[in-house]
């Protein structure tokens, strides 16, 4: 995905409309991948008035939607039979999203203290998590 693409789709249809309902408190987390990073990017949130979490340079370890993206794509891989096209595909996301329990989430929300914890002892390395 490009930078515009990224503005356009994402921030625009999305965390945008998201920032509104927030408020004022509200923080953007975002990785470092190059389209998140691009000029047209950070002129949209600065016009959006849209603070951006400072995030460490290599820490997909630190973002829990990484993970929740692995838990989606196992549960779409143990499918039978995996879906064979696009709205097949649209529709197992849609549903394996939905049936996520919630536990794994929650778990996944208290696991973030122990995984800062080892990122800063692993000086910013890869991490077992």
């Amino acid at each position: 995905m490009a930078g515009h693409t990224y503005r356009d789709v994402i921030l625009e249809q999305h965390v945008r409309l998201f920032r509104g309902a927030m408020g004022a408190e509200f923080l953007f987390m975002g990785d470092n991948a190059r389209p998140h990073r691009a000029n047209i990017v950070d002129e949209c949130l600065q016009s959006e008035d849209i603070t951006r979490m400072d995030w460490p340079a290599y820490s997909p370890d630190l973002n829990p939607i990484e993970h929740v993206w692995d838990m989606l794509g196992r549960r779409i891989a143990a499918r039978q039979p995996p879906p064979t096209c696009l709205p097949e595909l649209r529709r197992a996301l849609l549903d394996e999203w939905c049936n996520i329990p919630q536990d794994q989430i929650d778990n996944l929300i208290l696991s973030m203290s122990r995984r800062c914890k080892a990122y800063i002892a692993s000086s910013g390395r890869h991490t077992p998590y």
